[in-house]
């Protein structure tokens, strides 16, 4: 019901527009969407901040300012109106002051500004950047990370950092790994939460001499510690992997530590699993605290649990979040966060949707408050509801609340209401159908804009990465079903054996199998896409994917030649030399079942470049410089095989790209070269 609600309205918005001046959706209009995150709710639940970030192509990045909005929905102001980017809104206990993170001063500080208006001040003035900002319980104590070399005051690391950059050597000597992560060369320093005493202006280092990252590195937040209610204590996660450094390559072991907020005692380990432990949430009354766990060492794609740990006992219990009761039914929550001492708002992949559910922490029963788009953030709101942001395949994030029953979904923030109406979008379906193993999986297709049912239309099939991921409801800002709707074909993407929300046992079953079962679900997935759906033209399909989806696209242009053209995005091309290459190793040894040294036929039978001598079909290869997840000789070998064997194909390379294409300019271009490359052989004769 509340998916048929959410399409409706969004259905409604763009036949509204229909009769004004529309144009078909590009990437134009992805650009110009503003882009809504971090929503915080006040104390008293009546209001939001939340940060909205927009495309400024003249400078080619994204500016950022906050807002606010009473969370009924009555009203909606900005609040920041700076050049510099502003976010992370976090609210004082007493809700008169909204702390943030700004680079106004030329570095990021901490500020704050009054809820009722007026200037910003500067709280922070540290010699390194700040992030991940939090506020104690009882308004005197700041909780946010730095980068700091372990066992070094940030002035200190500030001296150092300024003297390397001033040598004229430029040499990087390692005696351990990591020596780089996705797109950064390791420089030493360390990732450590930081108290800071707004009466003193005093900065604690809470890890001390800790060789160890929080929040994680490159992507953790403020979600990675937690303070406990009483404002003495706090907890967060982090790999510490002692003596040997280097193991952190290869281990998923994240553990949580507790220490004093004044940082007078040494941080002690409380949980010693080998596997994931994260996302520390302290329950209203202190007594309880929630987490994030995994079960088995080494798979970042296993199944998270919610922990729950009795503060005065040490005693701890675990359940599996449950969408149904069926085989397939258990999710793996992606966040976690508490309403009153007996309720867990968390948010799941779940049937291509991102889901948010309560559950119960005395019997672990879990129910859909939201059940369609993409959900996030989550909180408690006045009137007994819940906000939370949402996207869909319809439109880009705004805001929501909706009854702790599940029932009532109201708009909070319509920010891009006026953009959504003045494109037209294609309507998307999902689908299901029987794949590999005798499974039920599922599928998307979005109609091409215009839809006129007696044409042919071409197709471009969508291959999703991670491999542990999924193409679901949501407003994509990079592979967007919609740009491809827009421009004159139908959009089709298969969640694959391997994807997420479909139970642990479906996203397992890719290990150890890269090119097996999820490749016939591809293929019979798009077959059944065919025979659904008439208007498709089988004659001009082509092929796209990304990441693992790169890697099959290599994969495809080995073992089937249905397609007119391909599209390779960061792929790996051979992936026993990618093992050497890449930085994560725990991810190979994991869905390769060990080293290429210990296990080589792993790697070998799911290489794609021992088909290289099968490949025929016309493709284009594209590649981020500073991608070190899969580095960029990949996309180079590709395209080197493909001129070798005389194969019609281009090669796009941005330098100063990562695992992403991020800036504005260079996502038009990627846009412009790839539906350019699917024209020239979709459309011509």
């Amino acid at each position: 019901m509340l998916r048929l609600l959410s399409l409706a309205l969004l259905c409604g918005l763009v036949a509204g527009a229909a009769a004004a001046e529309t144009h078909p959706f590009s990437v134009s209009d992805m650009l110009a969407m503003a882009r809504i995150s971090g929503p915080s709710v006040s104390p008293d639940g009546t209001l939001v901040a939340f940060q909205v970030s927009v495309t400024n192509l003249e400078k080619n990045k994204r500016d950022s300012d906050l807002y606010l909005a009473a969370t009924d929905g009555s009203w909606v102001k900005q609040l920041t109106t700076h050049a510099a980017g502003d976010g992370q809104p976090r609210w004082s206990p007493d809700g008169r002051t909204i702390y943030f993170v700004s680079s106004r001063s030329g570095s990021a500080q901490v500020w704050k500004i009054a809820v009722d208006g007026g200037e910003a001040q500067q709280v922070t003035q540290l010699p390194l950047d700040v992030d991940a900002l939090a506020v104690a319980p009882g308004g005197g104590t700041l909780l946010f990370g730095m980068a700091v070399f372990p066992g070094e005051t940030p002035e200190e690391t500030a001296q150092v950092l300024e003297k390397k950059e001033k040598s004229k050597a430029t040499g990087m000597l390692f005696d351990r790994l990591f020596v780089r992560h996705w797109d950064t060369w390791d420089d030493g320093t360390r990732n450590h939460v930081f108290a800071y005493d707004l009466a003193t202006g005093k900065a604690t280092d809470l890890m001390a001499a800790m060789d160890a990252d929080c929040p994680t590195k490159p992507f953790g937040g403020s979600e990675d510690f937690t303070v406990s209610p009483d404002g003495k204590t706090v907890v967060f996660s982090a790999k510490e992997m002692g003596a040997n450094r280097s193991a952190e390559a290869w281990s998923t072991n994240f553990d949580l530590f507790e220490v004093p907020i004044g940082g007078s005692a040494v941080p002690r380990r409380i949980t010693t699993s080998q596997a994931w432990d994260a996302q520390p949430r302290f329950s209203p009354d202190g007594k309880t605290l929630a987490y994030l766990a995994m079960s088995r060492p080494g798979y970042e794609a296993d199944r998270f649990e919610i922990a729950l740990r009795d503060r005065a006992t040490g005693a701890e219990r675990k359940f599996t979040l449950r969408a149904d009761d069926s085989p397939r039914g258990d999710r793996s929550p992606g966040s976690v966060a508490w309403v009153g001492n007996g309720t867990l708002l968390v948010t799941a992949d779940h049937i291509g949707q991102g889901a948010v559910f309560a559950a119960e922490v005395a019997t672990g029963k879990a129910r859909a408050l939201v059940g369609a788009g993409t959900c996030s953030d989550p909180q408690q709101a006045a009137g007994n509801r819940i906000l939370y942001a949402m996207n869909s395949l319809l439109g880009p994030t705004e805001l929501y609340t909706v009854g702790f029953d599940g029932k009532d979904p109201r708009r909070v923030t319509h920010i891009n209401d006026v953009k959504v109406a003045s494109a037209r979008f294609g309507k998307p379906e999902q689908f299901s159908f029987t794949g590999a193993k005798g499974d039920t999986v599922h599928g998307y297709i979005v109609y091409p804009v215009d839809f006129d049912p007696v044409k042919k239309y071409p197709v471009a099939f969508l291959i999703h990465g991670g491999p542990q991921g999924m193409f679901g409801n949501d407003f994509h800002y990079r592979w967007n079903p919609q740009a491809y709707a827009g421009a004159g074909y139908a959009a089709v993407m298969v969640d694959f054996h391997g994807s997420t929300g479909y139970g642990q046992a479906f996203t397992d079953a890719i290990n150890d199998d890269w090119g097996g079962a999820p490749f016939e679900d591809l293929m019979k997935g798009l077959d059944f896409a065919l025979a659904k759906y008439p208007f498709l033209d089988k004659a001009r399909m082509g092929a796209l994917g990304a990441s693992y989806g790169g890697y099959m696209i290599n994969w495809v242009a080995g073992h089937t030649d249905r397609f007119r053209c391909l599209v390779c995005h960061d792929g790996n091309l051979d992936e026993r030399f990618a093992y050497f290459d890449t930085e994560e190793l725990w991810f190979p040894e994991w869905e390769h079942r060990g080293t290429p040294w210990d296990n080589p036929q792993g790697y070998a039978k799911v290489n794609p470049i021992d088909f290289v001598k099968n490949w025929n079909t016309p493709t284009l290869v594209v590649h981020g410089m500073k991608d070190f997840r899969i580095p960029y000789s990949e996309g180079l070998a590709t395209f080197t095989a493909l001129q070798r064997k005389g194969i019609p194909s281009k090669l796009l390379v941005f330098p100063d790209e990562n695992h992403w294409v991020l800036k504005p300019a260079n996502s038009i271009l990627w846009h412009e070269t790839v539906l350019g490359w699917l024209d020239q052989w979709l459309k011509k004769q």
